[in-house]
């Protein structure tokens, strides 16, 4: 399909969809995902099929730590908390009168619940919060309390990542990992599904949300867009109030096609990055991928600043830092990193070719293609999904230097859900893969290396593990002193750095696109409230919504 039928046929679905189910309503149409049908599932544990609007729309957090404003406490669900001086336990205090969206009490008991659930279902876990914990206390009705296993200064930036669930529906439910929760019955402000088709689904206002007042859209409409071109085809159309996506050579594609209304504003956010399967069931991949001179080789075969400038539009900021913190946590950087190891993650062909002739890669049998020191075939493909354009451009950009060098890789476009459950399955060779940003370095880093959340989650799909890096992070949390805590990252960055896990190309700006023409309240350069991206991965996005008014 060309681009101008793709955008056709975007703008034509966009037009058919401009009718609200009621024509009081107030209704926020938006795009957080690309995908060619939408599936009926909005399970808030579920990491592939679920539906990015689940969290936080749905389900609402206990607290918001607002990164825009310094991690400023937003409370929600909860009206405060406290953690222990001696950082061995954390009480949060829920609001009063809080209700699930059938009218049933929200209670301590349905949080403590949750993480119990989670003990039971350890596959719910998808940032392993639990063996955090050595109990959950329902206190009082509004009285929760975490005994912890071992201190934690940062434990309530992990607990408020987990969605809370109404006991008396999941108790219930005899597999919860696989259960689709087509009709949820939530606590966030948009709860109530009142249209699902494979083409649109209209989530509306939940009756007992506490805080219907400050909430002036009563739906918001999710319509189904395969990839970014269809996404830009929409936003040009106008029939899209609130997207995230890449928008090539936005001010002319975009902000263009209507200067008064259309707008965008991008800062720095997520690692983007390529990563190996270093346990990949492929032996003789295996074999390349888990040395790091070959993984060095790799990195030193990426051209980031092509990337960013050909296949990002110079949005996004190199990173090529060994640690992977790179700009967003440069206040953390130890400068031994780059003395050390930041030759190999420099452009450097000539370099890369040199490493690995040196470390016995080099073509065995004659075909042109590099083999491995005991002369077993090397031959991998790069995975990223189907329709995300930017990505897709970065790749055949790479496959161009690492075929150049000799190296047998390939490129494969799955579906994006199909890719998530790749990776968390470890079935897959290479891959390129984001890390979110976050409000300290130790969250990327316990994120991507936690050996807990291996076959849980995407961020660990490179697999690898090492034994002197989680004590190192188990210590960052057991302190407040903050020379305590840099010195411990300066030791975990070494040893990521050395390693090479990962190999960073840049940091992706906070895609956000907007229209003015219905709503007003967005976040932007000059009101700077709120990450306001729509992604699943930004709770601020709840406060953003919350902040919109329609246009009268």
């Amino acid at each position: 399909m060309t681009f101008k039928s793709q955008a056709l046929t975007a703008i034509a679905a966009a037009m058919l969809l401009s009718v609200a189910p009621a024509s009081a309503q107030v209704v926020l149409t938006a795009n957080a995902e690309a995908t060619t049908t939408w599936v009926r599932n909005f399970n808030p544990f579920g990491q592939t099929s679920a539906r990015y609007s689940t969290l936080d729309f749905i389900y609402e957090p206990l607290v918001i730590f607002n990164r825009a404003k310094g991690n400023e406490p937003a409370f929600r669900l909860a009206e405060s908390f406290e953690l222990a001086d001696d950082l061995k336990s954390i009480t949060f205090t829920l609001r009063d009168g809080l209700k699930w969206s059938d009218g049933e009490p929200l209670t301590s008991a349905d949080v403590a619940f949750t993480y119990d659930y989670l003990k039971k279902f350890p596959a719910l876990d998808f940032i392993s919060v639990s063996p955090l914990f050595e109990s959950v206390e329902a206190v009082d009705e509004r009285t929760v309390k975490f005994t912890l296993v071992q201190p934690n200064s940062l434990i309530a930036y992990q607990i408020v990542q987990m969605p809370i669930v109404p006991q008396h529906i999941w108790a219930d439910i005899a597999d919860p990992v696989t259960f689709a929760n087509e009709n949820p019955v939530g606590s966030g402000p948009l709860t109530e599904i009142v249209r699902f088709t494979p083409q649109v689904y209209d989530q509306c206002r939940n009756p007992n949300y506490w805080d219907n007042g400050s909430l002036k859209v009563d739906c918001m409409r999710w319509p189904q867009l395969a990839d970014n071109t269809q996404v830009l085809a929409a936003l040009a159309a106008g029939t899209l109030d609130w997207a995230t996506s890449f928008v090539p050579d936005i001010d002319n594609t975009f902000v263009a096609k209507d200067p008064e209304h259309n707008h965008y504003w991008y800062t720095p956010s997520s690692l983007v990055s390529f990563s190996v399967n270093l346990e990949t069931p492929d032996e003789n991949n295996r074999k390349a991928f888990t040395d790091v001179n070959f993984r060095r080789a790799l990195s030193m075969l990426i051209d980031r600043e092509a990337i960013v400038d050909i296949a990002g539009y110079g949005y996004p900021i190199v990173n090529d830092d060994p640690a992977i913190l790179g700009e967003l946590y440069k206040d953390w950087a130890n400068p031994a990193v780059a003395e050390q190891f930041g030759q190999f993650t420099k452009f450097d062909p000539e370099a890369a070719e040199v490493l690995l002739d040196e470390h016995g890669y080099l073509d065995a049998d004659g075909d042109g293609l590099r083999d491995n020191p005991d002369g077993t075939k090397i031959s991998f493909t790069l995975e990223v999904p189907n329709g995300w354009t930017d990505w897709i451009d970065a790749v055949q950009i790479s496959l161009e230097s690492l075929q150049g060098a000799g190296i047998d890789v390939r490129m494969a476009t799955p579906e994006a859900a199909v890719w998530t459950s790749d990776l968390i399955d470890g079935k897959y060779g290479m891959t390129m893969n984001a890390l979110a940003a976050a409000a300290s370095p130790y969250f990327p880093y316990v994120r991507a290396f936690n050996p807990a959340d291996k076959g849980k989650s995407r961020f660990v799909a490179q697999r690898w593990f090492d034994p002197e890096l989680m004590p190192l992070l188990d210590q960052f949390t057991q302190t407040k002193s903050a020379d305590e805590q840099r010195a411990l990252m300066d030791k975990a960055q070494l040893i990521v750095g050395e390693n090479l896990p990962m190999i960073p190309v840049y940091n992706s700006p906070s895609f956000y696109q907007y229209s003015t023409k219905r709503f007003t309240g967005w976040a932007n350069a000059e009101n700077p409230f709120v990450i306001p991206t729509v992604t699943n991965v930004n709770p601020g996005r709840l406060l953003h919504l919350l902040a919109l008014t329609p246009v009268q």
